[in-house]
């Protein structure tokens, strides 16, 4: 090779002159090139494993991945070292030893822990000496070492998700624009590739078949093949994510606690080290628990989680199978493997199969209708009962007798039950009215366990026989149902005396002898069988549906509650078993289902059967009157997700608590923002957040609400982040003011853990507050929905101020908590931006309608920030301007899309421009809320045409005056204060004329125009 960069000269064998010319080529193009080759020469070992920048004090390395990372954020919202430790759940790093700081691995001074989401570091008073320490426990505790530092001044050393830079230097614009550009979708793609191959590059990922996305769900199916081809991989897909997470928890060095139970089973009591956020425990989980040591012989035990980590420890207790030969002496040496059962999988796998073999699987009618197919109505012929309310349950309101009649009549229906509307005596009455007409038993299903013994307990109120059959592995478990639970029944069957003894002499023993075991297997199942066929209703999960003991059997009615929290595949388990009569009850303004594989979540497996058939133009009944929270709190839920359709079966003077002396800044809305201006930080798992600031203020207002005499275990507590979940329970009980005891028994808990139940008080501690982050999980208008929607007297929310009402739907929130009041209006047009799908089927087919779903190829990033379809009100940039104009806080939902029923284009993806041949969703294009284009920029008041991307907080309608709510009387907002709306006359004519422009192009709601008077264009009175 003669001189010439190898990139020209692959072989060695070429004559001279090739080289020289080629020598010469190179110097020619150098100039031009010098950009491109910077980063392909040959890049030092230290260089950034993602864009190959290598200045020694901007580089860190991975101790565990063993790459290094540089400190600049490159087109991703977090520097690239700080985005590589949380995909790939590393912990530990090293500085570079020609950095400022030398070859240094970062840890706690004190206890030398090096997980860095921990580390801080506290400025000691000479200025040249930092400490490094951790945040639990080293810095939380009073007696540090040394009497100069102040613990108050401790500082995480990951801040907006970055190192602070005298730690590693931030490379310099001029260094990242010269570096290898690359997109967050491309270093998710790449982190996948590495847990495969470590040593795989950037060019790998241009291979075929590196990421070929799964097929997407449709609206309409041909017929039920089409559907389990479709639905089949999807499950697949998610029983593959699962199975990997569930073994790549195995944990060592465990230290256990061993106990008896009160039934003779060893009980095992440990703690993981805080595992990633995306491990969920559940009671009646299986794990397996081995020792290692050489104190006693190696063994392994199979165990039921029946405890998980609570308020009053984050132990795990799990009872032992069979308690041979355990170690009970040691209990130093343990592992722990989670057991993947993929038994609820497969259940659903053969429900798809069954649906597309099995013609008597259910009704012709339910299945045309539930592929989409169109089919006349039908009636189905019953005798009504003269009363509609059920024996032993509380008399129905006229909106749940409508839905208990109507339900009654017809093949297939849904019931929309927004929160505390009664949505569980409906459902226990429709159950009690069809188990009365003698069609044998009727099949109750619902997600989740808790939601199934919710429901078996309103209905054995009835005086119907109810039986609650439970998986094998949750038989321990104890529930307010347990009486009614298949395995205990069996056991108080007096026409069985043989099964009696013997179920008698296997408590005794332990142990059957083989003859035994035979006979008493074969009478249980006879008693089972028995028990089955003489019950009114069976109850159990949707997966339990397909427990072999219900096979033989054939259910003519089903209804599913919550089924908005059930993937579709999940529904269709109990479906299978014969339906000629479907009732979907849930909520599709509540949490959807949770699925853990965002390939398969993205392609539509997170979209629930209710969800679909809404689209598909199944009108739900939807329950009107709500009982739960006090009317000011249940003002804005309605709004915004109910089309204003709630109404108030309580007072306001129902809902003020006796005795109970707490000052509300309205003594009329017991309902208040308080303004937190601490910043975020990544929690120790790396994968979620806390706030330390929100808590301390949590921590006070808990307090408060405590010595005003709320009782501790009516008080919840909701954040969405897990990080800041652990952090809450530590604080309060240590740093809290009042005894530990009071705080351990108030509820803790994500937004999930709190669907479907009420508390009196519910705090909210929002947690965001950054510069670049957005506000994540909060983003999603279903969550804010349950989280706003459980308290009964009253709603405080904690949270910063600046970072939230970056969002339209939190802006409104905050909207009703600042002064000027006007901005609540009654018409309510902006409702509809919940409405996911009320519309009409018809309108799915008018060509280039908003509904038009011809599908030219899915935009590709389908706006699934997280997996909620609902959660895509981001719609990049495009928007931002018109957020600023001062308009009636419903109206800046813009119209939405339904979210886009999966595998067709819904008009532009976020800030992506048209796909060609189509103009914006319908009609002409136009800016995120139907103004026209042009007309913004004719407005004098200058705040639409500022460009709110680069000064997000110039001028909003919330800024700088923010809400102090502690003193709610003098309250100067600069943000608000302008005079449109000081304008008596602004809900006037102006108002009508910009609801209409809104209105105006968008086909569909044409309908909702009574106030409307002339044609308005532009907003040209401004």
């Amino acid at each position: 090779m003669v001189g010439g960069p190898e990139g020209i000269l692959q072989n060695g064998a070429v004559d001279d002159n090739v080289a020289k010319t080629s020598q010469l080529l190179a110097e020619l193009n150098f100039e031009e090139d010098e950009e491109d080759t910077y980063y392909t020469k040959d890049l030092p070992v230290h260089a950034c494993s993602y864009c190959g920048i290598h200045d020694p004090a901007c580089v860190v390395y991975c101790n565990t991945s063993k790459k290094w990372f540089c400190n600049g954020r490159g087109n991703t919202s977090g520097s690239h070292i700080v985005n590589h430790l949380v995909r790939a759940k590393c912990k530990e790093v090293t500085l570079h030893k020609d950095g400022p700081l030398g070859e240094t691995v970062l840890e706690c001074y004190n206890c030398g822990c090096r997980n860095v989401f921990l580390l801080g570091f506290i400025p000691a008073k000479a200025d040249s000496v930092v400490v490094l320490l951790c945040r639990q426990p080293c810095a939380s505790q009073s007696s540090l070492k040394d009497i100069n530092w102040d613990s108050s001044q401790w500082q995480p050393l990951i801040q907006d998700r970055c190192f602070l830079s005298w730690l590693v230097k931030i490379p310099s614009e001029q260094e990242q624009l010269r570096a290898r550009q690359i997109t967050a979708q491309q270093i998710n793609k790449l982190e996948e590739l590495w847990k495969e191959n470590p040593s795989a590059t950037l060019e790998d990922l241009e291979k075929p078949g590196v990421d070929e996305e799964p097929q997407h769900v449709l609206l309409r199916y041909e017929d039920a093949y089409q559907y389990q081809n479709i639905f089949g991989p999807l499950v697949k897909l998610e029983a593959d994510y699962d199975k990997k997470l569930k073994e790549s928890q195995t944990q060592d060095n465990i230290t256990v606690r061993w106990d008896l139970g009160l039934n003779k089973k060893r009980i095992a009591y440990f703690t993981l080290p805080k595992t990633d956020s995306d491990m969920r425990l559940m009671q009646g989980d299986e794990i397996c628990l081995r020792y290692k040591g050489d104190l006693a012989p190696l063994w392994k035990g199979i165990g039921h989680v029946i405890k998980v980590p609570d308020n009053y420890g984050d132990e795990i207790a799990i009872e032992l199978r069979s308690s041979v030969g355990a170690p009970v002496e040691v209990t130093h040496n343990f592992q722990v493997d989670f057991v993947w059962k993929s038994t609820s999988f497969d259940r659903m796998q053969s429900a798809l199969k069954t649906f597309a073999v099995d013609e008597t699987s259910v009704s012709g009618y339910i299945y045309h209708k539930l592929l989409g197919h169109e089919v006349e109505d039908v009636i189905i012929k019953c005798q009504l009962p003269k009363r509609f309310t059920a024996q032993g349950l509380p008399d129905l309101n006229h909106s749940q007798v409508y839905a208990v009649k109507t339900v009654l009549q017809r093949p297939l229906s849904l019931i929309q039950g927004p929160p505390g509307t009664g949505k569980t005596v409906t459902s226990a009455t429709i159950v009690y009215h069809l188990a009365r007409q003698g069609n044998g038993p009727v099949l109750v299903c619902a997600p989740s366990n808790i939601a199934v013994d919710q429901l078996t307990e309103k209905i054995h109120q009835t005086g119907l026989k109810v039986v609650r059959l439970c998986a094998k592995s949750r038989e321990a478990i104890d529930s307010p149902v347990s009486f009614l639970a298949l395995h205990n029944q069996i056991r108080n069957m007096d026409s069985m005396p043989e099964l009696q003894k013997l179920q008698q002499l296997k408590d005794e023993t332990g142990e059957l002898s083989s003859a035994d075991e035979k006979r008493y297997r074969a009478l249980k199942r006879t008693a089972e069988r028995e028990l089955l066929m003489n019950a009114d209703v069976i109850c159990c999960t949707c997966v339990g549906a397909g427990d072999p003991r219900l096979a033989k059997m054939q259910f003519r009615s089903i209804l599913i509650d919550e089924s908005t929290q059930a993937t579709e595949p999940e529904c269709m388990v109990p479906v299978v078993l014969g339906a000629k009569q479907l009732i979907l009850v849930g909520d599709h303004c509540q949490l959807g289902p949770v699925v853990m594989c965002k390939k398969a979540a993205k392609a539509g497996l997170s979209q629930s059967l209710f969800e679909r058939l809404v689209v598909l133009g199944i009108r739900p009944i939807r329950l009107q009157v709500q009982y739960r929270m006090h009317p000011a709190l249940s003002a804005f839920p309605s709004n915004i997700f109910y089309e204003g359709s709630l109404q108030n079966g309580v007072t306001a003077a129902d809902r003020v608590k006796k005795g109970f002396d707490f000052q509300w800044p309205q003594p009329d809305k017991p309902m208040f923002f308080y303004v937190t201006q601490g910043q975020e930080e990544i929690a120790s798992s790396g994968t979620s957040y806390l706030n330390r600031t929100e808590a301390a203020n949590v921590e006070k207002i808990t307090t408060k609400l405590l010595k005003a005499g709320a009782k501790p275990d009516q008080i919840g507590i909701i954040t969405p982040y897990e990080g800041q979940r652990s952090y809450l329970v530590q604080y309060m009980q240590f740093s809290g003011s009042l005894h530990t005891k009071l705080y351990q028994e108030v509820e803790i808990a994500s937004v999930d853990a709190f669907q479907g139940r009420e508390k009196d008080f519910i705090i909210l501690s929002c947690v965001r507050a950054n510069e670049h982050q957005g506000i994540g999980f909060l983003n999603d208008p279903r969550r804010l929905n349950v989280a706003l929607t459980r308290a009964r007297y009253g709603v405080i929310i904690v949270g910063n101020p600046k970072a939230l009402p970056k969002q339209p739907l939190w802006n409104h929130l905050l909207m009703q908590f600042s002064k000027p009041r006007k901005l609540v209006n009654t018409i309510n047009p902006g409702a509809r931006f919940m409405t996911t799908a009320m519309y009409d089927a018809r309108e799915a087919i008018i060509p280039g309608s908003v509904y038009d779903r011809s599908s030219q190829g899915r935009p590709s990033n389908m706006y699934f920030q997280t997996h909620d379809q609902i959660g895509m009100i981001s719609a990049g940039p495009s928007h931002v301007a018109a957020m600023n104009i001062p308009i009636p806080f419903n109206l800046v939902m813009p119209p939405m899309p339904p979210p886009g029923y999966f595998g067709q284009a819904n008009g532009p993806a976020a800030g992506r421009g048209t796909p060609k041949g189509k103009t914006g969703r319908g009609g002409r294009q136009k800016n995120r809320f139907g103004l026209p284009g042009p007309s913004q920029t004719n407005l004098p008041n200058s705040q639409a045409s500022q460009d709110v991307a680069s000064q997000p907080f110039s001028q909003g309608a919330l800024t700088q005056g923010y809400i102090s709510m502690s003193q709610p009387s003098q309250m100067s907002q600069p943000g608000l204060s302008q005079p449109e709306l000081s304008q008596d006359s602004y809900l006037g004519d102006e108002f009508k004329s910009q609801i209409d422009v809104a209105l105006s192009q968008d086909s569909t709601y044409q309908g909702e125009r009574a106030y409307q008077h002339g044609g308005v264009t532009g907003l040209s009175q401004y």
